[in-house]
C-alpha cells in the first residue's frame, strides 16, 4: 500500500477497534468473578473465548468479501432468508450499541475511581457524567472522534509495556485461593468452571462485526480496496485483542492478582502489580478511561446513525420506521437526536446498575450474540447456495459455538431480559415496517447509517 493508503488504515483500523480492545479493561474480570475468584481456570477459559472469537471471525471475513460496500450481518440475512428477517441482527444491533455506551463509561469510572479511591462514592455521578461528556464530544464533530482513535493507539502501546514489565514482576505469595503452590495456568483448569465463566468473558466479542459494517465509511477506495481494509481491520483487531486478553490473563495468574475491591479493577490491580502506583500506573488508568470512551463514542456514532438511517427508510418520500426527528444532523453531520436517544437510553442502565460495569456485563453480549448467529446461520445457506461446502462447514461451526455460547448465557436471567429487549426492539422495527409497506433498504441501516 501507498504511504496515504497506510495512514488511511491505520486511522480507520485503531477507530473501528476502539470497542474490542475496551472490552479487555472488563471481560477478564467479568470470567474471574464468575470462577468466584479461582484463577486456576482463568487462562483456559479466555483462550476458548478467543478461539470462539476466531472461529466467528472468519464468518465476517467472508461477510466483507460479499457485501464490500458495508452492510455485514444484515445484508447477509436479507440476502439468505429475506428483509423482514433484517430486524433481528438490528434489534440486537441496537441494544449491543446501548449496552456498550453503559458498561464503557461504568468501566471508565472505575477506572477512574480505581487510581483515586476517594471518588467511590461519586461512582454513579461519574459514570452519567462520562456518558454525557462523550456525547457532548461525538456532536462536536471529528476532532472529539480523532482524540478517542489516537487513544486506542496509545492503550495498545502501553499495554504492551505493562505486560512486559509483569513479566519479570515479582510475584506476590502464593494466597489461599492458589492453593499455596503457586499460579496454575492450564494443569488445574476445570472444565464445569470454564463452562460457568466463558459466556460471561464473552463479552470480548463485541465489536467483532464492527469492520464488515464500517467499510461503508471508505467510498474513495474500490470494492477491492475496502474488501482490503475491512479483512486487515479485523485479524488486526482479534490479533490485538487475543494477544492481550491472554497476556493479562496470564499476569493475572502470575502475580497471583485477586478478585479487586468495589474501589479497583482486576486491570488495575495487575497493572500496578506490573509498574508499581506511581506515574506509570496513573498513566496507564487514565489511557484505559480514554479508551474506554473511545468504544462509547464509536457506539454513540454507530447507534445513531442506524436510526437515522431507519428514519429515513420510507416508500416515495413518506414518513420512515422512526420519527423524523431522528433523520436531522447538526451542522458536523451528527444525528444529534439519535445521540440523545441513546444517551438517555444508556444513562437508564448506568442509573439501574449503580454505575458498576460488572452487573452490566452481564447483560452484555446476549445481544451481540444472537446477531452472530443470524449472520452465520445466513453465510452458511448463502455457501451451500454457491455450492462451498468448505465455507458453509465453517459457518455453520460457528453458529453451533455462537448456539452454545447463547444457550449458556440463557441459563441466567439478566442474559433472558437482554435477549428478549432484542427481540422486543426488532418485532416494534417490524411491525413499522409492515405498517409503512415495507420499504426495501433495511439490511443496509447499518452501513448508510
Amino acid at each position: 500500500m501507498r504511504l496515504s493508503r497506510v495512514h488511511l488504515f491505520v486511522a480507520f483500523a485503531f477507530t473501528v477497534m476502539a470497542d474490542p480492545v475496551s472490552s479487555v479493561a472488563y471481560a477478564i474480570e467479568a470470567a474471574l468473578r464468575a470462577l468466584d475468584g479461582d484463577p486456576a481456570s482463568l487462562v483456559v477459559t479466555m483462550a476458548l473465548v478467543v478461539g470462539i472469537i476466531v472461529v466467528v471471525s472468519f464468518t465476517y471475513h467472508q461477510l466483507i468479501g460479499r457485501f464490500p460496500e458495508g452492510g455485514g450481518g444484515p445484508e447477509a440475512v436479507a440476502a439468505a432468508f429475506g428483509e423482514g428477517w433484517t430486524f433481528l441482527p438490528l434489534g440486537a444491533l441496537l441494544v449491543d450499541f446501548t449496552l456498550t455506551v453503559a458498561v464503557s463509561c461504568s468501566a471508565g469510572a472505575a477506572a477512574l475511581i480505581a487510581f483515586l479511591p476517594g471518588l467511590g462514592g461519586a461512582r454513579l455521578p461519574i459514570a452519567l457524567a462520562l456518558a454525557g461528556l462523550v456525547a457532548g464530544g461525538v456532536l462536536a464533530g471529528h476532532r472529539g472522534r480523532v482524540l478517542f482513535a489516537l487513544a486506542t493507539q496509545a492503550f495498545i502501546v502501553f499495554a504492551a509495556g505493562v505486560i512486559v514489565a509483569g513479566a519479570f514482576a515479582q510475584p506476590h505469595a502464593a494466597s489461599p485461593a492458589l492453593g499455596g503452590h503457586g499460579a496454575p495456568l492450564l494443569a488445574d483448569a476445570s472444565l464445569a468452571a470454564v463452562l460457568a465463566a466463558f459466556p460471561l468473558g464473552m463479552a470480548l466479542a463485541t465489536g467483532v462485526e464492527a469492520p464488515s459494517n464500517a467499510i461503508a465509511q471508505l467510498p474513495q477506495l474500490g470494492d477491492r480496496g475496502r474488501r482490503l481494509f475491512g479483512r486487515g481491520t479485523l485479524w488486526l483487531m482479534v490479533a490485538i485483542v487475543g494477544g492481550l486478553t491472554l497476556c493479562f490473563a496470564v499476569l493475572a495468574v502470575r502475580l497471583a492478582a485477586q478478585l479487586p475491591g468495589a474501589d479497583s479493577t482486576l486491570l488495575a490491580e495487575v497493572a500496578r502489580a506490573s509498574v508499581g502506583g506511581g506515574a506509570a500506573f496513573a498513566c496507564f488508568q487514565a489511557l484505559s478511561a480514554l479508551l474506554l470512551l473511545a468504544a462509547a463514542a464509536s457506539s454513540y456514532l454507530a447507534g445513531s446513525g442506524v436510526l437515522k438511517a431507519l428514519a429515513g427508510l420510507g416508500l416515495d418520500g413518506a414518513a420512515g420506521l422512526l420519527p423524523e426527528p431522528l433523520r436531522r444532523e447538526n451542522r458536523f453531520l451528527v444525528a444529534h437526536w439519535g445521540v440523545l436517544a441513546v444517551l438517555v437510553a444508556a444513562a437508564a442502565m448506568i442509573v439501574a446498575a449503580g454505575g458498576h460495569e460488572q452487573q452490566l456485563v452481564r447483560f452484555y453480549a446476549v445481544s451481540v450474540f444472537a446477531s452472530f448467529l443470524a449472520a452465520t446461520l445466513a453465510c452458511t445457506r448463502l455457501s451451500l447456495r454457491e455450492r462451498r461446502p468448505a465455507a458453509a462447514a465453517a459457518n455453520l461451526a460457528g453458529a453451533g459455538l455462537v448456539s452454545l455460547v447463547l444457550a449458556l448465557n440463557l441459563t441466567r436471567l439478566d442474559s433472558t431480559i437482554a435477549l428478549l429487549a432484542s427481540l422486543t426492539v426488532a418485532a416494534c422495527l417490524w411491525r413499522s415496517w409492515v405498517a409503512h409497506g415495507r420499504p426495501g433498504g433495511v439490511a443496509r441501516a447499518p452501513a448508510r447509517g
